[in-house]
């Protein structure tokens, strides 16, 4: 199996992260990833809540987010561990990915709306 291609910081497109962001089930599985102090693996953040996402849907999401630089991802044993590149993608677009998520409704610790 390929290593999964994570971006350069320089790499990385705004309009990436719009595209990658654009879905909120990415947004979702985005956000919970971001609330999450150690990452996470795929199969951990499938259940949504009021849904769990099939593993061949899921799987595209974290491949769109990878590929847009909004998250890293290394292989761990036979896992995918995911973590986040906030500090990354705030350094390099001020305040775009928290109002993304805040539009969302889903920044880490704020309450959701529906």
């Amino acid at each position: 199996m390929a290593a999964a291609s994570n971006p350069g910081v320089a790499d990385i497109k705004p309009e990436a992260i719009l595209y990658a962001l654009s879905d909120p089930e990415r947004v979702a599985i985005y956000a919970k990833l971001a609330g999450a102090s150690s990452g996470g693996t795929c199969s951990a953040l499938a259940d949504l809540g009021d849904r769990v996402i099939p593993k061949s849907s899921l799987s595209n999401h974290f491949k769109v987010l990878r590929e847009s630089g909004l998250i890293m991802s290394e292989r761990q044993g036979v896992e995918m561990r995911n973590q986040t590149r906030c500090t990354e993608l705030d350094e390099r677009f001020p305040g775009l990915i928290r109002a993304i998520l805040t539009a969302y409704g889903q920044l880490p610790g704020q309450p959701k709306t529906d």
